[in-house]
């Protein structure tokens, strides 16, 4: 397919329909923004999502796009159920789940100064983190695990790892409805068994942060955020558990191509209906490791509580829980019509605007925060989601990678990325030299463009800007 982009205005581009796609391409992104790296084939994977059979408007891309697994990680496609509407694992990634929860502690910078190192030593001994290893909560077998995988961030709180208010201000209320732990094969059980509460490897992280600049004092009142207020960005996923889901399901649906008829450019595409028993199989297994990836966030967020409990004697409480990697059914107008889609978002957000009945009642008023981590040394934002989204309400995740993570590793060195971003007063606790490397600052897009991108493209509206004051990282 030829892949040329039409600007359509300052941060918004269209790849006009042709054969084979069903739909054009939309990207949201400025022209600095737009994929620059040799290599990397985000917008003709733009191009190809449009192929899917049932998919409605658009293939869309978020202003950190950039190349992923089938669809680019950005990604954001919504099929009509009714009319042959497919789910694509390739739509939701290996990391199932993969969000970022935001916490405010009940501090300011300054007062927490003195006890700064003591929370990073704290925090840097007790997060698990790094490839494989455990986790705070070590299930005890697959009955227990099964009731997790139904009732996610609700169980942990219900088993004492939160407060009731905690599920207020996750996303779905803590719990992806449709949950089939029949549907989790016993190697993705035996995986996520010991790493509940762990953040991974790659770029999970914790991040204590703090309030440099607020751009919608109400809209902030109601996260609970205030100037100079400290807060903790975790970001983390449904690890070993997910990407076995994946994994497994992405097999039965490469098998199941021509079983349905269904014709795909690139196989790492393959999709069955929505409908088809691999279909539903797919949902109930990926809703099921949704949950364990939101019970996860739980457990570090408890780890997060007491740590600052015991450096600094304050309370943290929930601002919100989003997950990036999802395939959620929803209803949404599509020409006039209210139609019910499989919406698929690939390193995109959720963001609800003012008034949605899903908000809870202390979030109506101003809407669904979102929420955008930056990378180690630079910005993340708060947003908040906005009327008029055509993206069927989606934002972005981040900033996006520019650099592969071999690329980071030729051009970084760990020990001296931890030297230097100590000299701009950022605590470091890494889990190795090598993973530092390969998440340093200059491997990602400029944060700062992504969030004006997506505030100029009317999907989400600056609220908030925090600086880092310290990371641990996966």
């Amino acid at each position: 397919m030829d892949i040329t982009l039409v600007q359509d205005g300052p941060f918004r581009f269209r790849i006009d329909q042709q054969d084979p796609m069903r739909v054009p391409g939309v990207v949201f992104a400025t022209r600095d923004l737009l994929p620059q790296a040799a290599g990397d084939k985000a917008l003709e994977q733009v191009a190809n999502v449009a192929t899917l059979p049932g998919i409605v408007r658009a293939s869309f891309a978020m202003p950190d796009v950039h190349w992923g697994y089938g669809f680019p990680i950005g990604g954001v496609a919504a099929t009509d159920i009714e009319d042959a509407g497919v789910v694509s694992p390739g739509g939701v990634g290996f990391d199932i789940s993969c969000g970022v929860r935001l916490l405010a502690a009940d501090i300011e910078c300054d007062p927490l100064a003195p006890n700064m190192r003591t929370l990073m030593d704290i925090l840097g001994d007790t997060i698990p983190r790094g490839m494989g290893r455990g986790g705070l909560w070590k299930l005890k077998g697959r009955p227990q695990m099964e009731e997790l995988l139904v009732g996610g961030a609700r169980y942990a709180v219900e088993s004492g790892h939160g407060v009731p208010r905690d599920l207020a201000r996750c996303e779905d209320y803590g719990v992806l409805d449709g949950a089939d732990p029949s549907q989790v094969g016993q190697r993705a059980v035996e995986r996520g068994l010991q790493q509940v509460g762990s953040l991974g490897s790659g770029n999970h992280f914790l991040e204590v942060q703090a309030v440099d600049r607020v751009y919608d004092a109400e809209a902030a009142a109601a996260f609970g955020l205030r100037p100079d207020q400290v807060c903790v960005m975790i970001h983390c996923g449904s690890r070993g558990l997910g990407h076995q889901v994946c994994t497994d399901h992405v097999r039965v649906m490469d098998q199941s191509l021509r079983t349905y008829g269904i014709h795909v450019p690139d196989r790492q595409l393959a999709c069955v209906p929505v409908v088809s028993p691999p279909g539903r199989a797919y949902l109930g297994a990926m809703a099921a490791a949704a949950n364990y990836g939101r019970a996860n966030r739980q457990l570090l967020a408890e780890a997060a509580r007491h740590a600052f409990a015991v450096a600094a004697g304050v309370d943290v409480d929930l601002v919100y829980d989003i997950s990036h990697n999802t395939a959620k059914i929803e209803t949404h107008e599509v020409d006039g019509v209210q139609r019910r889609l499989c919406v698929h978002r690939k390193g995109a957000t959720r963001a609800l605007p003012p008034g949605d009945p899903s908000l809870p009642e202390d979030l109506a008023g101003a809407g669904q925060p979102v929420l955008v981590p930056g990378t180690m040394g630079t910005a993340s934002y708060v947003m908040v989601g906005t009327p008029g989204n055509d993206a069927f309400l989606s934002a972005c995740h981040g900033a996006g990678r520019v650099w592969s993570r071999h690329q980071a590793l030729r051009r970084v060195r760990g020990e001296e990325l931890r030297s230097e971003l100590e000299a701009q007063g950022i605590a470091v606790r890494p889990s190795s030299w090598r993973g530092l490397a390969e998440e340093a600052p200059g491997a990602y897009k400029d944060v700062d463009a992504v969030a004006t991108a997506t505030e100029g493209a009317g999907l989400a509206r600056l609220v908030a800007r925090l600086h880092p004051l310290g990371v641990v990282k996966g």
